[in-house]
């Protein structure tokens, strides 16, 4: 029996690309299948938001919130909760620079292949890589910081005249203060600094709303990766409004998540096919410690998921 939930969104946004996309190029070289302006809401009443039909590494998703609301833009702290869907990036950086020397990594392509040599040679550097990062403060400032990405740009955005901006601290100052503002904005995309940023927002603005007591959160993602990236930023902003919700003594509304290049790797189709055929549970319950006053006090092992009861995970390679 197929239960009708919040998923029945993200499903239809997958059959949505396969019917009507059209081939692109894309910066990694893998090719896509791509559509461009997309939106999907979620009721966040009704459930949290989390995939049922493949299994979403929910810890991961809340290391990585956390990681971006205290602002952090190194992957040390990552690292330090298992979380390495980061690593690749600032890994790359290292391997393409000269105090790289190593055996050559930069064909990442043939990692996602049957070329086992190489995957071995890639997994011996990355963990060497890893380990240096946790353990050498030098190492880890130089190739563990990813430039100014999410964090940074939430929590210190930098003015021409040399100041910084604490973006997520103004606005839930704002919704506990002046709830009805039309202004409750978030911007991770700074012009100037996204050619020093390993990788340049995906997700790059969103806009809180409050009507009836209920926060809503809407989010314009710029390019979407739909079968790997989607359902961690899915998961992530309405993780974000719950907590904020909670902080400024609110219910939950819609989290309302719109997109710009909306694509499928041409490296994913067959996993797509699997998660198409299998049917939805129902959605977990989100749980937050009820004493977190504060989102910028929340660690986590204060966030939960109840009867959070998926498909198993269906592995797919990362573009990088």
């Amino acid at each position: 029996m197929t239960v009708q939930t919040s998923e029945t969104e993200y499903l239809q946004l997958l059959r949505h690309v396969l019917e009507n996309g059209v081939k692109k190029e894309d910066r990694t070289g893998t090719g896509t299948i791509s559509t461009f302006g997309y939106q999907m809401r979620f009721d966040l009443a009704k459930g949290f938001p989390i995939l049922t039909t493949k299994r979403v590494p929910f810890k991961l998703i809340v290391s990585e919130l956390l990681w971006f609301i205290k602002g952090d833009s190194n992957i040390r702290y990552l690292l330090k909760h298992n979380n390495h869907i980061w690593d690749e990036w600032a890994f790359k950086r290292w391997v393409e620079s000269t105090d790289y020397n190593g055996p050559d990594m930069t064909d990442f392509g043939l990692r996602s292949q049957t070329d086992e040599a190489f995957n071995a040679l890639y997994k011996e550097q990355m963990d060497k890589f890893t380990n240096l990062v946790l353990t050498d403060d030098a190492f880890a400032e130089k190739y563990g910081d990813l430039g100014n990405v999410y964090g940074k740009q939430w929590r210190e955005w930098r003015t021409t005249q040399g100041e910084t901006i604490d973006q997520l601290k103004g606005i839930i100052d704002t919704i506990k203060k002046n709830p009805d503002s039309r202004r409750l904005i978030v911007s991770a995309w700074n012009p100037e600094d996204v050619p020093s940023m390993a990788l340049p927002p995906c997700h790059t603005m969103f806009q809180f709303y409050v009507i009836n007591g209920k926060l809503s959160c809407q989010l314009y993602q710029r390019s979407g990766d739909i079968f790997l990236g989607i359902p961690f930023n899915i998961a992530s902003y309405a993780l974000l409004t719950h907590l904020i919700a909670q902080e400024c003594g609110l219910e939950v509304g819609e989290f309302i998540h719109t997109l710009g290049d909306a694509h499928i790797y041409l490296n994913h189709l067959e996993q797509i096919d699997i998660q198409l055929q299998r049917d939805m549970r129902e959605l977990p319950v989100l749980a937050i410690n009820p004493d977190v006053s504060s989102i910028f006090d929340a660690e986590v092992e204060d966030i939960k998921l109840e009867n959070y009861q998926p498909h198993p995970t269906i592995k797919a390679p990362v573009a990088v």
